[in-house]
């Protein structure tokens, strides 16, 4: 298993690869440190077997710290997933098939003399669903900081404040229980998030303010979706990707009102399985798919919107 960490090399409108590292375990995902104002260091963070911290550099990818909330044990329940706090950095969501999610607290000290930069330290592990926890994601509301949400295989979202930890909010269930593997938060508009079913086809939409009913669905997608992105300019556009080779995005401003059909598309050329729309640049969105047949490993695309 191994991580690249790719860039454009504007010249030549190409993608080359800068770096290369070993990942022990297949990772589930990679997150780069939020930071708009380049105040901290080139930090990378990886899920899998654990959530590991790595530091960037030009040359070479160092690992910085390795974060296992089960110090009695080599045992440990796989990560599905996590989220990296945008408004306080220093805290990081882990969520796992043990049914727990964990807050991180981290601490980049600057000491000279020491090798790691980064270490960290479990702020707080709470059984979080009835079965396995597949995402979790730090809403905005509040503040940003203390709120988040998860869902799993039991089909539920639920609704956290780091504040108020002895009890959760259900905000929706699957009607047939079937399980939920992932959910995004509107970036403008911390009402509003997005989530799908293991193997559906539609994308629900759900208010916090009106609980366990779905204020839109987005169901053109004529295979399985495996990836959502909100866009971070607008708060009525989303971006849908499946196994049907489309990446869609659709305008839910007209919502309750049914969203028929998606404003734009694009078809590539296999399977979707992940799409990101980015921050800084809110007119491109990358999407990662499988190689057409006959070609070994996974293609990455931007699309200009």
């Amino acid at each position: 298993s191994q991580v690249q960490l790719v860039g454009l090399d504007e010249e030549s409108s190409e993608f080359i690869c800068r770096n290369t590292f070993d990942h022990p375990y297949p990772t589930t995902k990679l997150m780069w440190i939020p930071d708009t104002k380049g105040v901290y260091p080139d930090l990378l963070a990886t899920s899998g077997d654990y959530l590991r911290v790595w530091r960037v550099g030009e040359t070479e990818t160092r690992l910085e710290c390795l974060l296992n909330n089960n110090k009695n044990s080599d045992f440990c329940a796989p990560l599905t997933s996590f989220d990296w706090n945008e408004v306080d950095p220093y805290l990081l969501g882990t969520s796992s098939i043990d049914t727990t999610c964990t807050i991180w607290g981290l601490e980049t000290g600057q000491v000279l003399g020491r090798v790691n930069l980064v270490s960290g330290h479990v702020k707080t592990q709470l059984i979080a669903h009835d079965k396995e926890v597949y995402d979790i994601a730090f809403s905005r509301a509040g503040g940003g900081r203390d709120m988040f949400a998860s869902v799993g295989a039991d089909g539920s979202v639920r609704m956290f404040d780091l504040r108020h930890l002895e009890h959760s909010t259900i905000i929706y269930e699957d009607p047939q229980h079937h399980p939920l593997l992932r959910l995004c938060w509107n970036k403008q508009d911390p009402n509003y998030l997005a989530t799908m079913a293991m193997d559906g086809m539609e994308v629900v939409i759900l208010d916090v303010r009106v609980p366990c009913t779905p204020v839109a669905r987005l169901n053109n997608h004529r295979a399985c979706v495996n990836g959502i992105a909100w866009a971070p300019h607008s708060s009525c556009h989303i971006c849908t990707a499946a196994d049907d080779h489309q990446a869609l995005i659709w305008d839910i401003q007209q919502m309750p009102r049914a969203i028929e059909d998606p404003i734009l598309a694009y078809t590539a050329e296999g399977e979707i399985n992940n799409v990101q729309w980015a921050s800084t640049q809110p007119d491109w969105i990358a999407i990662c798919y499988n190689n057409p047949a006959g070609c070994v490993g996974m293609c990455l695309e931007i699309l200009r919107v």
